[in-house]
């Protein structure tokens, strides 16, 4: 063991973002024996924040995997040892030192950021399957299935959200064929594929059972999943939120009449054409607005220096519902954006969150939080504050409500506003000044857009 150590390279779980200290192994992209490259992906790991591809450190043959996917691994944990083809030739990158672990060592793109990152370029239009390069063979309905691959043989390559898909339809991706670059499975080749389930040993039944069609077998009664990945992390983060930070909530109901007027108009004009304009950016943009009126609102609290840190800039998180649990991407520098940029941007986070394609640099670094259980129907809400922020704004559900105009029963479209707010910075009055404001934009929002 000690003469192979002095030859292999350790590649350990690099720093991944801001607060975290370990990840998920979702599944590795090599086996024993294989050969990688330089940058070459080896392995996909969730974090509280995203599923992130781990390129290799280095070029090599490797020797032994030390993780299972499922398993916790802490950062600076050894993940792969590797043997390089010409160990002189190697220059391990951050992360992959063969002495103790460092947590200073951060993947990159990933790692702290002593400045803001310019705004990425958002695509314009996305490839479909039909466009990619044809890759795979192709395996007949009928034909009879290969055999399974042996223990430690190369996986099929396939998108990670390809890999989640697949292993919540039970669907072998052996045998599916990949229409992605390079063959790789795309979510859409497994949606199209039929689960397969492997050949079970028949067990000898305890006594004959007397089939009758006229009785229907009751399902089970309790059904347990394990709590990992998103879930995990999310849990964690709203206890701490409940323990550490002292909340409430203040609520004012509004006359969205005027808004949901503009956006009809805004809709058919050129700017917003091909985007899809909800009342949520124009929520957001009021939000924005008031901020700029109350920085108070968009403070975070410093316990080690016992100081409350007053942010001018705003990062806006936008919460959304994925199949893997609640992610928060933000937008940075969100009170520079036109009306237009946010809703292009709230349109592309929301799609790449629920794609499971949003980096940590998406997820992190947020200062205040905007979440709709309107979509869901629901009037209002009482969401908890994200740690490191001290206020969330909540929208209800919008719809028509008889309404008191000038002293007239009227139909207007009306909807709830709530924020939540932590208390040992925050008090009533000023939370209730920038929900009235924000409110005071959304009934009048000409003055809104007198502000852009």
């Amino acid at each position: 063991m000690e003469d192979r150590s002095a030859s292999v390279l350790e590649f350990r779980l690099p720093d991944l973002g801001e607060g975290l200290t370990d990840a998920e192994l979702v599944s590795w992209a090599v086996a024993v024996g294989d050969t990688v490259e330089l940058n070459q992906t080896i392995a996909d790991v969730e974090t509280a924040k995203a599923v992130v591809s781990l390129p290799s450190p280095f070029a090599g043959r490797v020797v032994e995997l030390l993780a299972r996917p499922g398993d916790t691994v802490a950062v600076g944990a050894p993940l792969i040892r590797v043997q390089p083809a010409a160990e002189d030739d190697v220059q391990p990158a951050a992360g992959a030192e063969d002495d103790q672990p460092s947590r200073n060592s951060v993947l990159v793109g990933y790692g702290p950021e002593e400045e803001a990152a310019p705004r990425r370029q958002r695509p314009t239009a996305t490839r479909s399957p039909s466009d990619a390069q044809p890759g795979g063979a192709e395996i007949e309905p009928h034909e009879p299935r290969p055999p399974a691959p042996a223990l430690g043989a190369t996986r099929p390559a396939a998108t990670p959200a390809a890999r989640r898909l697949a292993r919540e339809l039970g669907i072998d991706l052996w045998f599916v064929a990949g229409s992605g670059p390079g063959g790789a499975v795309t979510v859409d080749d497994v949606r199209g594929a039929v689960p397969v389930s492997p050949p079970r040993p028949a067990v000898p039944a305890a006594a004959p059972a007397v089939t009758d069609p006229g009785v229907v077998r009751p399902a089970a009664r309790e059904e347990r999943t394990p709590i990992s990945g998103i879930r995990k992390r999310t849990a964690a983060a709203m206890l701490h939120s409940a323990r550490t930070i002292p909340q409430a909530a203040t609520f004012v109901t509004v006359d969205a009449t005027a808004s949901m007027e503009l956006l009809d108009h805004l809709r058919g004009t050129k700017p917003f054409a091909g985007l899809t304009l909800t009342p949520l950016p124009l929520v957001a943009k009021a939000a924005l607005a008031a901020l700029a009126d109350f920085p108070g609102m968009n403070v975070c609290w410093d316990e080690a220096a016992q100081e409350i840190v007053t942010k001018h800039y705003v990062n806006l998180g936008i919460a959304v519902a994925t199949d893997r649990g609640l992610l928060v991407p933000n937008i940075k520098e969100a009170q520079t954006l036109s009306l237009r940029d946010l809703t292009r941007e709230i349109g592309w986070l929301a799609e790449t969150a629920r794609a499971g394609s949003a980096t940590p640099a998406d997820l992190r670094g947020g200062t205040f939080t905007l979440t709709n259980v309107g979509v869901f129907g629901v009037d209002a809400g009482v969401p908890l504050v994200n740690p490191g922020e001290a206020a969330i704004l909540c929208l209800g559900a919008i719809g028509k409500r008889p309404w008191v105009v000038r002293d007239e029963i009227a139909v207007r479209w009306v909807t709830t506003l709530g924020v939540s707010f932590d208390h040992r910075m925050i008090d009533g009055e000023l939370a209730a000044r920038f929900l009235a404001t924000t409110a005071g934009f959304l009934e009048d929002p000409l003055t809104l857009l007198s502000r852009v």
